[in-house]
């Protein structure tokens, strides 16, 4: 079964890590299914602090779900060696219903590729008897192309010179055409077998299973002839027998269309439908071959299932997530959900911390709360409620971290504590950086907004940090994607923030959006705001409305 990932929103704050470790962990512990966490950004300060502390591991990054080729039903059939013939060539593609197939290194990486057209060009073209030697073919492939026995002679050596002839004549006439080095086809006549190694044959093919006496034997031996014994008869033996050739006469290595199971479907779409090839070799990311891809594949794509925890908003989600099949939400925002193939279970309550309901959910199926897990839950409570000052904050999630916090044996207020001093310590990063430490993205009529927090506690660091992003979000916003950008600058000990905007209309917007507050040209002072969900999103969203008509 293909892993079920469990996933948070772009530019994850502590919440939405955490509860995606912590419903996969219980998800698995429900069902024993394989569900594994995944983010969808960089790891900030402050959850790195969290996760350090309980020893656990970064969830797996996943920067788009878009599907790949590893996710398309690709056809696994087996390469072949280069050494193999082109009959048993023939028959994989018979046995396996393919005309293309992939010719490997004893390593597994892609060779050459031959098709059905190339077996039939090679059998259907005038080849000159001297075919197997110009190939090199081994007497092993003859063997077994003639379906026959090695009775003298060595069957990994090779035939290297001379030409295939027939003797169907009395060994007097024989003596026009065979020359040294060549390979003789011919029946149960002793007189035949013995002038043919006489001539210095390199190896005689004695057709419809003739006995092989043993002076014949001993002579060939003493001759270094190779000797042969088939059960086919003479007619049989010389049209099969250029099929001993191996496949890497008649491969093609050059200019060779494959695909790594890394590649976007998108992206092979667009390069197959300006082809007419039917198959396409795909390599793992080691250069190994792992199967053969045609365009009728492409139409079959095994989308990733998905359960998003701390946002249900397609602009918030990973890319690539309209391609996927979401089965699950977990969320405690506001409902913009992204469209879904299916009926799903969609969880959404007005509670300050997705952790407080997936902490609700381990309780409500009783599975006992692991301390490491415990702990992570309760860091995202105190971090999404800002230790239960932000207007969002319920009962219910001060009652739930609480008994986590006896959970996971620690002290609530000095581990909120330096939570927040982890994530305070912006002096490292770049304007961009610190913008993108917890930056949502929302639509809104016909503008897109992006909005970022960020939290201190110290009310000089936040100075320097306006003093910083003030010209970056001017310099940022042209290429931005965005028609305005916010960034929300909070005081977790004075429980007040600074919004700092810019773009056409952002102005008029945060004045309509606070009439009461006077506004400066691109900030305004914000008392008792420190929720960006609850005392901010709201607003904004409004004004624009009311703006726009």
């Amino acid at each position: 079964m293909k892993p079920i990932f469990v996933i948070g929103h772009k530019n994850p704050d502590t919440d939405s890590i955490c509860s995606a470790i912590s419903y996969a962990y219980l998800k698995k512990k429900i069902t024993g299914d394989p569900y594994i966490a995944c983010r969808a950004g960089a790891v900030n300060n402050e959850t790195k602090y969290v996760l350090d502390c309980f020893g656990v591991a970064e969830p797996q990054l996943v920067q788009s779900l878009e599907p790949r080729v590893a996710d398309v039903q690709y056809r696994k059939v087996e390469g072949i060696s280069r050494r193999v013939s082109l009959k048993r060539a023939w028959e994989h593609m018979r046995d396996n219903q393919i005309q293309t197939i992939p010719v490997l290194t004893k390593w597994g990486q892609l060779k050459g590729i031959v098709t059905l057209g190339d077996v039939a060009r090679f059998y259907m073209e005038d080849q000159g008897a001297d075919a197997l030697a110009e190939a090199r073919t081994s007497y092993r492939n003859i063997v077994e192309t003639l379906k026959g026995e090695m009775i003298v002679g060595d069957p990994d050596a090779y035939f290297t010179q001379g030409k295939v002839v027939v003797a169907a004549a009395n060994p007097d006439v024989m003596e026009d055409y065979i020359c040294e080095h060549d390979m003789v086809i011919l029946g149960n006549r002793y007189e035949g077998q013995l002038s043919a190694i006489e001539m210095k044959a390199d190896c005689i093919v004695v057709c419809l299973g003739s006995q092989v006496t043993k002076s014949i034997q001993k002579l060939a031996e003493e001759a270094g002839c190779a000797v042969i014994c088939s059960p086919l008869d003479t007619y049989t033996c010389a049209k099969l027998i250029n099929q001993a050739v191996p496949v890497r006469h008649v491969m093609r290595t050059d200019d060779i269309i494959y695909f790594r199971e890394s590649h976007l479907v998108s992206d092979v779409k667009s390069t197959v439908s300006k082809l007419r090839i039917r198959y396409y070799p795909v390599l793992d990311e080691d250069g190994r071959y792992v199967g053969m891809l045609s365009q009728r594949n492409l139409l079959d794509v095994e989308r990733q299932r998905v359960i998003l925890v701390d946002h249900n908003e397609q602009g918030q989600a990973v890319d690539g997530i309209k391609d996927t099949e979401v089965i699950e939400i977990i969320d405690h925002h506001r409902i913009d959900p992204v469209e879904t193939m299916n009926p799903i279970y969609f969880r959404n309550q007005p509670l300050g911390c997705t952790a407080t309901i997936i902490t609700m959910m381990y309780q409500e199926n009783g599975v006992e709360i692991p301390p490491a897990i415990a702990g992570l839950l309760c860091s995202a409570i105190l971090s999404d409620t800002l230790m239960f000052r932000s207007p969002t904050c319920t009962p219910v999630d001060q009652a739930m971290a609480r008994n986590l916090a006896k959970i996971a044996g620690i002290n609530m207020e000095a581990h909120a504590s330096a939570m927040f001093s982890a994530a305070s310590q912006l002096q490292d990063k770049t304007p961009d950086e610190i913008f993108h430490i917890d930056c949502k993205r929302f639509q809104c009529s016909d503008k897109s907004i992006a909005v970022a927090q960020v939290t201190g506690m110290s009310k000089e660091e936040l100075k320097r940090v306006k003093e910083e992003m003030l010209p970056y979000l001017k310099e940022a916003l042209p290429n931005s994607g965005m028609d305005m950008l916010f960034l929300l600058l909070t005081n977790i000990l004075e429980q007040s923030s600074e919004l700092l905007f810019a773009g056409t209309g952002a102005r008029d917007t945060v004045s309509t959006a606070f009439p009461s507050i006077e506004c400066g040209e691109d900030s305004i002072l914000l008392p008792g705001v420190v929720s960006r969900k609850k005392q901010l999103i709201g607003p904004l969203m409004s004004a624009i409305e009311a703006n726009g008509e």
